[in-house]
């Protein structure tokens, strides 16, 4: 968290849009649209990504329009012995919370591999198959879209810790939808690259992409509980610094 301090706000911004662009919604589930077989339905996959991109967008507009105040009264609190406390066990439950999905998705690899538990791929196939559906209209892509963006949202912390930063920052009502708007283009960046990539060089990046898609199902979990895991190191470094806490894994 110190670290994205350092930087300017459009490269803090951008780095965070870019984690959020290897999320389940806005690279996984392009991906799996894209080694479809049949013909790459480009028209659907940008109206997916367009759809996604306005989700965020109206939400993170939501939580700038409402925590103005909130965020003030928070860094002032924050910035209090007391608030330093609870940043600090914010982030040991945050790191607690990376370890237990670890642990839970190791578990479930476990009986994988025994044959006593199928692979979680159901829901992102059943979604694959409503997009690109002869029969499906346009409301039926958007739908998924949204039910991907609303599966999600709650655990995607770059994207939180982003609009906390955008929310406190001195910029004035204009400068923070631009930056956001930024933000959520930024966020399908991944997805809009591989698809160009699939319809101009599909019979080399075919194979690739199905390996890409195959890894980012495997190790979903884990890249979650990676986040969090990083998430509450850095939040429990600063809170142990601001109090003086010598911890030898910090230093």
């Amino acid at each position: 968290m110190d670290f994205l301090d350092t930087v300017p706000l459009p490269a803090a911004l951008a780095l965070l849009a870019l984690l959020d662009g290897l999320s389940v919604g806005t690279l996984l589930i392009p991906l799996f649209f894209l080694i479809a077989p049949g013909r790459v339905r480009a028209g659907r996959i940008l109206l997916y990504l367009a759809t996604i991109t306005g989700f965020y967008l109206v939400i993170g507009v939501l939580f700038l329009l409402g925590l103005g105040s909130i965020i003030e009264f928070a860094a002032d609190a924050l910035a209090s012995d007391a608030g330093a406390w609870l940043l600090l066990v914010i982030g040991v439950a945050l790191f607690a919370s990376g370890l237990l999905v670890w642990a839970a998705d190791a578990r479930r690899r476990r009986l994988v591999a025994a044959g006593r538990a199928a692979p979680e791929t159901g829901r992102i196939v059943r979604w694959r198959e409503r997009v690109l559906d002869e029969r499906a209209s346009g409301g039926a892509v958007m739908g998924v879209a949204i039910a991907a963006g609303l599966v999600e949202i709650a655990g995607m912390l770059p994207y939180l810790l982003g609009m906390t930063m955008l929310a406190g920052s001195p910029l004035g009502a204009p400068a923070r939808v631009a930056y956001l708007a930024g933000y959520c283009a930024v966020m399908v960046l991944p997805a809009l690259v591989l698809l160009a990539a699939r319809i101009v060089a599909a019979p080399v990046v075919a194979g690739p992409l199905e390996r890409l898609a195959a890894w980012f199902q495997r190790t979903g979990a884990e890249n979650t509980s990676w986040i969090l895991c990083i998430v509450g190191f850095l939040v429990v470094r600063g809170a142990a610094q601001r109090l003086e806490i010598a911890l030898p894994i910090i230093g």
